[in-house]
């Protein structure tokens, strides 16, 4: 069962171990705004290179706004190192081994391979924004590798949700 995540909520925990060494810990990071972590499919995706690319070309961006971002998927140190060298993500910390459990207590959906170079088992993509308290500020998860919220756009409206308090959104319950 996939998790629903709820804005304004405590996110799960999430630590993996990064390309390079050492252990990224959602519960370690400081950041002055916001935490973002990307979820991509893993190192057999062309449209993860691309947005990854972009992400990459923008990491500088995101810190002036006061973010730690992180990049994640489900594979292998060694499909996660091709990821980050062949794909030119100098400028991303790159994540590895994320848990199926993980993945879907961070609501994302699971799919199996249906090529060769696939991965048996991946998570499909997803991008959170979470706040230095650990609370979900921001949510995009699609079932689908060509559905994912635009990063440039995302980075613009940064300083108007900073500056204005923007409330995260969705956070009404159901009623009784």
């Amino acid at each position: 069962m996939t998790a629903k995540l709820m804005p304004d909520a405590k996110v799960p925990a999430l630590s993996v171990p990064t390309v390079g060494g050492g252990q990224w810990d959602l519960a370690s990071q400081t950041p002055a705004n916001f935490t973002m972590v990307v979820v991509y499919r893993g190192y057999h995706c062309p449209l993860c290179k691309t947005y990854l690319g972009k992400l990459n070309d923008l990491a500088a961006g995101y810190r002036d706004a006061g973010f730690s971002v992180l990049t994640v998927s489900m594979d292998s140190l060694e499909r996660a190192t091709k990821t980050k060298d062949e794909w030119g993500l100098s400028n991303l910390t790159v994540g590895y081994g994320l848990s199926e459990a993980t993945a879907r207590a961070w609501g994302l959906w699971i799919s199996s391979s249906i090529k060769e170079a696939e991965a048996p088992t991946f998570a499909e993509p997803g991008l959170f924004w979470v706040r230095p308290t650990g609370e979900l500020y921001l949510v995009d998860i699609s079932n689908m590798p060509f559905a994912r919220p635009d990063l440039e756009l995302l980075l613009s409206k940064v300083q108007m949700v900073v500056d204005n308090g923007y409330p995260a959104r969705g956070t009404m319950k159901a009623a009784a």
